[in-house]
């Protein structure tokens, strides 16, 4: 679970096991005399999507490369697809850590709206607004990194 979710946000397999480890090396390390998780699922899942979005945002310093020294290093275009999930995970890393989170689980983890909201301990409408709100924002930054104007 924890492997999946890494992966769909940040779309490469290395990555999604460095944040695997990453959590569990967390967990291993906490005191014994710590607090018990009550609700393990739901905490590995927030610390998936938040060690995932901690390593687009520290990726992001990498991809501050020319488009135009880019094409002559690599030998081919990237694909329209990957292009776009390239934006939309720069995209993510303007959304706040919960409407982050809230967006992963709904669209990478197919969760319900109620899910969401138990899974979190919020209300299922503040999980409707900030889904709302997220994909107007995300659909503003994946225009503006495609040069769609609108």
């Amino acid at each position: 679970m924890v492997f999946r979710t890494a992966y769909r946000i940040t779309g490469n397999a290395a990555d999604a096991e460095d944040v695997l480890q990453t959590i569990f090396l967390r967990m291993l390390r906490q005191p014994a005399s710590g607090m018990a998780l009550t609700q393990e699922e739901s905490y590995l899942r927030r610390a998936a999507v938040n060690a995932s979005l901690d390593v687009i945002r520290k990726r992001q310093s990498d991809l501050a490369v020319p488009l135009n020294e880019m094409s002559k290093t690599s030998g081919s275009a990237a694909t329209p697809d990957s292009a776009l999930k390239d934006c939309l995970r720069r995209a993510l890393k303007t959304l706040s850590e919960q409407s982050c989170e809230i967006f992963a689980l709904r669209y990478f983890e197919d969760f319900t709206n109620p899910q969401i909201a138990n899974a979190l301990g919020i209300s299922q409408v503040l999980v409707a607004v900030s889904l709302h709100r997220s994909r107007r924002q995300l659909q503003k930054e994946i225009r503006n990194c495609m040069g769609v104007s609108k």
